[in-house]
């Protein structure tokens, strides 16, 4: 067993140098490490946009009023959404599971429409944004319970 202790240990060093070759390989060229923002993907990415921003909001029951989480959330959306203009944005309304089909339908267009006048006050172009009512249709949590609710009434920033 002593005599394969070296070459193991040769091959894993072998495997380190690689590995840094690659990644500086990568930050050189853009396609990898070096060019990957603070959200994990590219500066003006979906996934940046996801992760440093946030694509949702969420709001009380059988309301279709900004809270002030809310707003603050979508005063960083509408400062992305301004300076990466090539998007086109899809806000999506949804409800929780409460109510009848067509009141969650309502409820959700509501909500919708809501985040839409406030990223155009924000001056997010309104030609970019359309909007669509899921209701109760696309929960994101399912259970007869508030934990699961305040999940499911929400409204999502779709970057197309």
């Amino acid at each position: 067993m002593r005599s394969t202790t070296p070459i193991f240990g040769l091959l894993r060093a072998a495997a380190l140098v690689v590995l840094v070759v690659a990644l500086a390989a990568c930050s050189r060229n853009g396609t990898g490490v070096g060019n990957i923002g603070p959200g994990g993907g590219p500066p003006g990415s979906q996934q940046e946009f996801l992760v440093t921003v946030g694509d949702r909001v969420f709001f009380e029951t059988d309301s279709s009023a900004l809270t002030a989480t809310a707003q603050a959330t979508l005063d960083k959306q509408a400062v992305w959404l301004n300076k990466y203009t090539n998007y086109k944005i899809l806000i999506e309304g949804h409800a929780d599971e409460r109510g009848t089909r067509e009141y969650n339908i309502a409820l959700g267009a509501r909500r919708a429409s809501v985040v839409v006048s406030y990223l155009v006050s924000r001056g997010v172009n309104a030609g970019r944004i359309t909007s669509k009512s899921f209701g109760k249709e696309r929960p994101v949590a399912i259970c007869d319970d508030i934990s699961c609710w305040s999940q499911n009434r929400r409204a999502v920033t779709v970057v197309q």
